[in-house]
């Protein structure tokens, strides 16, 4: 079973920057879509950026397209979440997870990722 863990969180001010990582561990990383999402407190986790299991394809939520880029190291077994222009509004606990399925297949909800890591807490203060 992969196992993943996140790492990169913090505190940041407005406006600042942010690289989070995940690492997988334990299990095939290589063929599958990645994904970050995110959940504020009080609120549902919701999706924020997906990246195919070749790097060629990549997705954003509406909130952070334009700030936020997803990637991947195959060779690393590690995905990456670089944020930019960080707003108050991105204060969450981010966590990475993997497709249920590997290559060709494509998850777009949360019920269709998992494992999932145990989170990064960022926290963006004005």
């Amino acid at each position: 079973q992969v196992q993943l863990v996140e790492s990169g969180g913090g505190l940041v001010q407005t406006g600042g920057s942010l690289r989070l990582s995940c690492a997988a561990s334990g299990g095939s990383f290589s063929t599958y879509t990645m994904a970050w999402f995110r959940q504020a407190p009080g609120k549902e986790r919701e999706f924020v950026a997906r990246i195919s299991w070749t790097g060629g394809s990549t997705y954003y939520a509406d909130s952070v397209k334009g700030r936020f880029t997803i990637s991947r190291d195959n060779a690393k077994n590690t995905v990456y979440l670089q944020m930019n222009s960080l707003k108050r509004e991105d204060t969450a606990v981010y966590y990475c997870a993997r497709a249920r399925y590997g290559s060709g297949y494509d998850p777009k909800s949360a019920p269709e990722f998992g494992p999932w890591g145990q989170g990064t807490q960022v926290t963006v203060s004005s």
